[in-house]
This record gives C-alpha cells, sequence and structure tokens, in this order.
C-alpha cells in the first residue's frame, strides 16, 4: 500500500523543505499504544534519571542548534536570527522543567488540622500517562516544547503532532531525542493534516491533550476530547494590548511596541496589536514610532506570512481599518505576498475587525485615551486575555495596571518578557484559552495530584468515621469546632 505525503514549503520562496506521511488514524493509534508502555518504563526511571536524559537532551539540541534553526528558517521563512533566539529559550525551559519537577511535583507533607492531629498527609503529583502535544507553526520549537518539556519532566511519554507547515522541525526534535532515551519511544512525532490530529486528540488512551492554535479549532478538539473526557489546555491567539502611560520612557516604548508587534511578521500570539496611549504623550509616542517604522523591512526585519490563506485575514483587516481610520504607516498596498510590509492606522472605531479580531500580521492600531484608566478599559474590552504590556516610569502604578489588566500574563517597560521567564506560567483567559504552561503550573498541568492521609494513632473517645460514635462524642466535638472557629473577628 502506497504511503500518502504532503510537502513543507519554505514560504518565502515556494521551494520544497520535505516530504512527509499522511499518517493514517490506525497510524496514530499505533504511536499511543507505544508511547502507553513507554509511558510506564519512563515513569519507573524516576526523576532523578529523567532529569539527567533531559539535561542530556538539551545539549544534544544546543550541538544540533545550527541544523535545527535553519529548518525553522525554512518551513516559516523566520529570519535565521528570530529562529535562533527561539531555539535558545527553549533549552532555557527545557533546561527549567528538568532541574525543578522534582522540588514542584515530589511528594510533600502537609498540615492536618486540629481535627486531623492523629493522621499525616502526603501530596504529590504523578505522571498521567500518554500527553498528545498539537503544535503551532509560527513558533514551531518553542511553543509545543513549551508542553512537550515538561510533560517529560512530569515523567509522561508525548506523542506531538506538528503543524503541517512545519513538520520536519516536529520530526527533528523526535530523531534528537532518542539520542538521549534509545530505550523506548518516549517522545514520538507523528505527522499529517486535520485527519491526524484529530485521531490523536480521539484516542482514549490519550491522558491530556496540549493544543496551541486558533479558538475555532480549539473547540473541535475539545469536541473530540470530551468524547473520553481527556482533558485540554488550550493556548488560543491573542489580541494583546499595550498602554502608554504619561510618564513613560516613549524612545523605549516605541522601540518595544515596534518589535512586538512586527517581529515574525506579527505572527505572534502574545504580539502587539492593539495600542493605547494616554493623551499627554500621544503626539510624541506617535512620532517616535513613525520615525522607527520607516526603518522595518519585511524580507529584511521579519520573514513572510508563513500561512497563506492568513494573508487575506490580515489585507481584510488593513482594508477595514484604512477606511475608517488615519494611516500613519503602510496600507492596502503592503499587502505583497508572501510579505506584508508594516501598517500603522490610528483612530480605528474599537468594533472594526482590526481591533475584535486577531490579525496575526505586522499591523497595529493606535488609540488616543483620556488616560490609563480609560486605556485599561478598552485594552480588557476584548474577548480574547493573552499578554499585555504596560509602559510606566512608576514601578506601583504600572504593577497595578498590569494586576487588573485582563490577561494571563502582562510585561512592564518590556513586550512578551514573560516568556522567556521559564519560572513564570504561560496562558490566556477568555478566547485565548485555558491551562498554563510553563514554570510549575506547567509542571502540575502534565500530572495528577495524588493525596494520602495516613492514622498515626487512634482518637481516644473521638472516633467520628463510625457506627459506634456516640452523643459524647459529638459533644466533644462541637465543643471543639467552636473553640476553634467560633470567635468572630471584628
Amino acid at each position: 500500500m502506497t504511503t500518502l505525503t504532503f510537502d513543507s514549503i519554505n514560504p518565502a520562496t515556494g521551494e520544497i523543505v520535505g516530504s512527509h506521511p499522511k499518517q493514517t488514524p490506525d497510524a496514530v493509534h499505533e504511536a499511543v499504544g507505544r508511547a502507553e508502555e513507554a509511558a510506564a518504563w519512563w515513569a519507573a526511571l524516576g526523576p532523578a534519571e529523567r532529569r539527567r536524559r533531559l539535561l542530556d537532551y538539551k545539549a544534544v539540541l544546543a550541538q544540533h542548534l545550527k541544523e535545527l534553526t535553519t529548518l525553522v528558517h525554512q518551513e516559516t521563512g523566520k529570519p535565521v536570527g528570530d529562529a535562533t533566539l527561539e531555539l535558545v529559550l527553549t533549552l532555557t525551559h527545557l533546561d527549567w522543567a528538568a532541574r525543578n519537577a522534582q522540588k514542584v511535583l515530589g511528594r510533600r507533607r502537609v498540615a492536618t488540622g486540629m481535627i486531623g492531629l492523629n493522621l499525616a498527609a502526603t501530596l504529590e503529583y504523578l505522571p498521567l500517562g500518554v500527553v498528545a502535544a498539537i503544535g503551532p507553526w509560527n513558533y514551531p520549537v518553542f511553543t509545543p516544547m513549551g508542553s512537550i518539556a515538561y510533560a517529560l519532566a512530569a515523567g509522561n511519554a508525548v506523542v506531538f503532532k506538528p503543524s503541517e507547515l512545519t513538520p520536519g522541525v516536529g520530526v527533528r526534535l523526535a530523531e534528537l531525542f532518542r539520542e538521549s532515551v534509545p530505550e523506548h519511544p518516549v517522545f514520538q512525532t507523528v505527522t499529517g493534516l486535520g485527519e491526524t490530529g484529530a485521531a490523536l486528540a480521539g484516542d482514549p488512551r490519550v491522558k491530556k491533550v496540549a493544543f496551541t492554535g486558533s479558538t475555532a479549532t480549539a473547540k473541535r478538539v475539545m469536541a473530540a476530547c470530551a468524547e473520553n473526557l481527556t482533558p485540554i489546555v488550550a493556548e488560543c491567539g491573542g489580541k494583546d494590548a499595550f498602554i502608554v502611560d504619561a510618564d513613560a520612557d516613549l524612545k523605549a516604548a516605541a522601540d518595544a511596541c515596534l518589535w512586538g508587534a512586527m517581529a515574525n511578521a506579527g505572527q505572534t500570539c502574545a504580539g502587539v496589536e492593539r495600542v493605547y496611549v494616554v493623551d499627554a504623550v500621544y503626539e510624541s509616542f506617535i512620532r517616535e514610532l513613525s520615525e522607527r517604522v520607516t526603518k522595518v523591512k519585511a524580507g529584511e526585519h521579519y520573514g513572510p506570512i508563513t500561512m497563506p490563506g492568513q494573508v487575506d485575514v490580515i489585507k481584510r483587516h488593513i482594508d477595514d481599518a484604512t477606511k475608517s481610520g488615519r494611516v500613519i504607516a503602510g496600507g492596502p498596498e503592503s499587502v505583497r505576498a508572501p510579505y506584508v510590509d508594516p501598517v500603522i492606522v490610528e483612530d480605528v472605531p474599537e468594533d472594526s475587525p482590526a481591533v475584535r479580531e486577531e490579525t496575526f500580521g505586522p499591523t497595529i492600531t493606535v488609540r488616543r485615551t483620556r488616560d490609563a484608566q480609560e486605556a485599561l478599559s478598552l485594552a480588557n474590552a476584548s474577548a480574547y486575555g493573552l499578554g499585555g504590556t504596560i509602559f510606566s516610569r512608576n514601578a506601583r502604578r504600572a504593577t497595578e495596571l498590569a494586576r487588573l489588566m485582563r490577561s494571563g500574563m502582562t510585561a512592564i517597560n518590556s513586550v512578551i518578557s514573560f516568556a522567556g521567564v521559564p519560572a513564570l506560567p504561560f496562558g490566556g483567559v477568555g478566547d485565548s484559552g485555558f491551562g498554563r504552561i510553563h514554570g510549575a503550573d506547567g509542571l502540575r498541568e502534565f500530572a495528577r495530584p495524588k493525596a494520602i492521609a495516613r492514622q498515626r494513632f487512634a482518637m481516644s473517645g473521638m472516633n467520628l468515621t463510625s457506627f459506634n460514635r456516640g452523643p459524647a462524642e459529638l459533644e466533644r466535638l462541637v465543643r471543639l469546632v467552636t473553640f476553634l472557629h467560633g470567635r468572630r473577628k471584628r
């Protein structure tokens, strides 16, 4: 029987980067079966040996850094420098997950309280088994490895389905893992289109799905998972806001805003798409932004639009925004597929698609606000809630605004910096999804809490969980509870 294949294409040149099999549901089923056996072996190795293997895998990836960055560059079109940054961040997260898994997930004693005085209680986090990772194309290493590395560190086996636009990167990540863990297929990659991902998410032996993609696709994946009550962590993109307060460093703010919006051709889930600037500094900020954007060139500072269909979305948003707003940079003529030149439009209505919908291109809308509170209200009016940015010299004020921003993460006087801190959880609210990767929360996301209570000695006259319990024991319980909890606080 002939195996059907598909090609990965360099979006900048149209050249074929590689051909990969469209793996059938049967092939996916077999991969999950292998992973199930591997998961039992991997969990039994124990945290110390898993740590050693994962740190060795980190070294292998570092040794193949140039090869991997070249492959990312070819499959996504992004500059080699951006691909290098993606790989470096991946290594830091893999290192953190390996080194901190035991501390975060290992067994620890917990207090039992007065009622449980005769008990000893412990809590630990145990592996789930097989975790399925369904990855995106915009950051084909960093984003999926934010799930894969943490799931592996937590003691699970992983089956990874990369985007059909970047399959070669996913295949290579699993191949290199076998250099550190040759005994069993603890980390496998399956390639294909939507049918392959659906088969993986719908396999009842998969104990958790880590998905990154659009909100619409996440709903379909959730529907497949619902058949088996398989839990899912979903990262579904964003429409992140950038707030410039009256006391902000405007040069630094403009520089960060531009990079956050245009890097990777705007194809960043936590990239800048909406900018709100306090009236007192609006003109000065726009002047800084206008001067800087003229020096940013598509094809030089960032690559092409990786997914061809996204060009139509970007064009629709630009057309709508430029009809109602005032163009600062670019315009409809900026779309010259597969590239899109930088576009900045001000005074775009808040109910327009360019403000409400995820554009995923090198475009931003800018709006003047009375003050930071109005900016915050507009920022929070989005259905999305992934990341965001606050620029202000007042640390206390900036922190309070960041806390009140309806998002999973917020950067202050920097942009997307939270993604580079391995100890911080990454994830959103609303249409941006739920669950977390990275940090201690990311490790716990791929483990199940196991609680154990052990009776150390019998409590004389207080056997409450017995049919031999009498009125005197209940009376003693009432007196104890009243003593512990009956005093009102004023």
